[in-house]
């Protein structure tokens, strides 16, 4: 007899949608057939579509060291509400993730809070701490992030957005010389250096002249961040890559141009992948007036042609995959100068919803969508046991109803501090079961378990 059985429901991956039942027993798929077989759960899924857990390699908790803004438990609690069942959390937490034993205490330290699988990131300071990146890969480390051009709190390891020279306790911008040994570094471990993709040099120069015109309006803000600043940085990186072999991946990719420069790299034979979000997605400048502050992240969100462009390159392939970017802040943060307030928002629970929606406007399908949250990312990140329903794989299944229609409201959020842009839109496609290799972990927005559950990926 199996442990768990799903039946009847309309099983998804990333080329075909089927009719069928999925037996799983210890925590893997072990059976998907028409055949009508004895469990010890029984789950009548008809009418119901199963898809893989979504994979969001793209998630700040904030734990540890900024544990008001979110904390690891809850983080992981809000992505099982979304559906996603595995998540990478990012490096620049306090203490961050510089070298093997770092790795370590953060997996150890996130073993009692997981509710979803994890992978961990690891931090690129440049000298600091370069001899300390093949052991990193090595012991663990999913990839590894480097922040372009910005400097770092030498304390807390918090990004630095307005750097000044004169600043005190700081590691200053890498020169490219630096990043180029880390690219030499990383092409010899395999994994993959991930960047965020802005120069700040020019960022630099045109917020100080923003702040001198005096302007403070949403349009200020893209100017003073503008795709150009995208464009020339993943110009470079594709440079790097080619010339050490490096595996490059840009992270939130927000514009048309950024997304022909990524196109470019590839036609050049660059061994680069990209990804973007539903904030670059389902948002353009035309919303702030209506969304606010809480749109406000890094990079920022662009104009409707670029938000076009960016689901045209997710659609012919320039752009390999979806992630949320979940970067909570205390909403009261939130609230203020627009060119003061931090940047960020709630993203890992309301990303595959967003996504369902899409589906029932006709704008993608399933398979597609199975593709860019799952599949894609699974091979990318090599993680043979994800991203698929087949035969063998982790039992990481999310029970979808198409037909179900609910508003996004922050208050139905997981998160500590729940703040979405997407607050008040109207979806039609929910996640309504989330399995973690065969455990029922959420069942119509409520978490089932007590303990956590989450495996530490490796």
């Amino acid at each position: 007899m199996y442990d768990l059985a799903l039946k009847n429901g309309f099983i998804v991956n990333e080329n075909e949608i089927y009719l069928g039942n999925i037996y799983i027993q210890d925590e893997k798929i072990v059976e998907i057939s028409l055949a009508d077989k004895p469990a010890t759960e029984v789950y009548d899924v008809s009418g119901k579509y199963l898809l893989p857990g979504c994979i969001d390699t793209h998630c700040h908790f904030r734990d540890p060291g900024a544990t008001a803004k979110e904390d690891f438990t809850t983080g992981t609690q809000a992505a099982i509400a979304g559906g996603v069942t595995t998540v990478f959390d990012m490096p620049n937490t306090n203490p961050s993730v510089l070298n093997e034993q770092d790795l370590l205490q953060k997996a150890n330290y996130f073993a009692p809070k997981a509710f979803a699988d994890y992978g961990i990131w690891g931090l690129s300071l440049g000298e600091i701490n370069l001899g300390d990146l093949p052991r990193l890969c090595e012991t663990g480390a999913s990839a590894v992030k480097f922040f372009w051009g910005y400097a770092i709190n030498a304390k807390t390891k918090a990004l630095i957005y307005n750097y000044n020279p004169k600043d005190e306790d700081i590691i200053p911008p890498l020169g490219d010389g630096e990043v180029y040994e880390i690219f030499e570094q990383m092409a010899k471990t395999g994994k993959i250096i991930a960047i965020h993709a802005e120069n700040i040099e020019l960022i630099q120069t045109l917020t100080k002249r923003l702040q001198q015109s005096g302007k403070k309006d949403y349009e200020a803000l893209i100017q003073s961040r503008p795709a150009l600043a995208e464009a020339l940085t993943i110009q470079t990186a594709s440079l790097l890559a080619k010339a050490t072999g490096a595996r490059l991946h840009i992270l939130h990719l927000t514009s048309k141009m950024g997304m022909e420069a990524v196109a470019q790299a590839k036609a050049n034979g660059v061994n680069i992948t990209a990804e973007t979000c539903p904030q670059y997605l389902f948002l353009s400048a035309k919303d702030y007036d209506s969304v606010g502050p809480m749109m406000k992240v890094y990079p920022v969100i662009k104009h409707e042609e670029d938000r076009l462009a960016l689901w045209q390159g997710l659609k012919n392939g320039t752009i390999d995959f979806i992630a949320s970017d979940h970067a909570p802040h205390i909403i009261s943060e939130k609230q203020g100068d627009l060119f003061s307030i931090p940047a960020g928002m709630c993203g890992v629970e309301t990303m595959l919803p967003l996504m369902l929606n899409e589906v029932n406007n006709g704008h993608i399908t399933l398979p597609f969508l199975v593709k860019v949250m799952a599949k894609n990312v699974a091979d990318i990140y090599n993680l043979p046991n994800k991203g698929n329903l087949e035969i063998g794989k982790d039992a990481d299944i999310v029970v979808v109803d198409m037909n179900k229609v609910d508003t996004i409201e922050n208050e139905k959020l997981h998160s500590k501090q729940p703040l979405t842009a997407f607050a008040g839109r109207k979806i039609k496609g929910w996640p309504i079961k989330t399995f973690l290799r065969g455990q029922l972990v959420v069942d119509n927005n409520k978490i089932c378990q007590d303990k956590a559950c989450g495996k530490w990926i490796k």
